[in-house]
């Protein structure tokens, strides 16, 4: 059966192929960036099928983060998957070792970290679940954590902690949706070999998991799509690591 599905932060890596993902088995799917048009207009000339659309928006905006949803639903008729994706990544731009880091860079960083790792992440939430509730959808929320959570960030503690609180707030939301017959799970990706990724591996990344390898975004949009099935419901609730044995908990 086909769904309709959101997938954030889908210009690129890992939201891209979760995209393609979703296409691929059938889904018509709602490609949401954050200012990136061009390359979430190329997330959609690679995905199969017909139907799809692109929605743009700042989702550490509350109300752009309203209208993202808003044409999502308008455009796919309804939502019946979430997968929330969107974040500010760890990069030589955000970098906040609090050893090093100025107080005003250690705030700025923070707040922009949040607002859209988490806030944004709980906005849309409550956004499509009460979408969902009002449809009487039996739908599906996923959302993209990372191994960081657990592992720690020493050097981009925010992001971390923002990962840490998805899981949590994940958690919080499948006890709270149940009831509804919407399921909600995470997944806790470690190092994930995405083209902004490239010069970052070498031998001692490589060395983090057992396998001698980083992950691929392909294998964590199986992961997603598996986790969104109306067969894994009984999931609900769970963080899906997803790092190759680099850490074990």
């Amino acid at each position: 059966m086909s769904r309709r599905v959101l997938v954030t932060g889908a210009s690129r890596g890992i939201g891209r192929a979760i995209a393609v993902a979703f296409a691929r088995r059938g889904d018509t799917v709602a490609v949401h960036y954050g200012s990136d048009r061009e390359e979430a207009a190329a997330t959609v000339r690679t995905m199969e099928g017909v139907g799809h659309t692109l929605v743009g928006g700042d989702l550490a905006d509350a109300e752009q983060a309203r209208t993202v949803v808003d044409t999502a639903v308008a455009e796919l008729g309804g939502i019946d998957v979430l997968v929330n994706n969107a974040a500010i990544a760890p990069g030589d731009g955000n970098r906040h070792e609090i050893a090093t880091v100025s107080y005003a860079d250690w705030q700025r960083v923070w707040r922009r970290m949040t607002d859209v790792d988490l806030l944004g992440a709980a906005n849309v939430t409550y956004l499509v679940a009460h979408h969902m509730m009002g449809q009487e959808i039996k739908g599906s929320i996923v959302n993209v954590g990372s191994r960081g959570a657990y592992r720690g960030e020493p050097d981009f503690p925010a992001y971390g902690a923002a990962k840490a609180a998805l899981h949590a707030f994940g958690q919080s939301m499948a006890i709270a949706l149940a009831p509804y017959g919407i399921a909600v799970a995470s997944v806790a990706p470690g190092f994930v070999g995405t083209e902004r990724q490239q010069s970052k591996i070498d031998d001692s990344v490589r060395g983090q998991s057992p396998f001698g390898r980083v992950g691929t975004p392909e294998e964590v949009a199986s992961a997603v799509v598996y986790l969104s099935s109306p067969e894994a419901a009984w999931s609900s609730g769970a963080v899906l690591d997803l790092n190759g044995a680099s850490h074990l908990r």
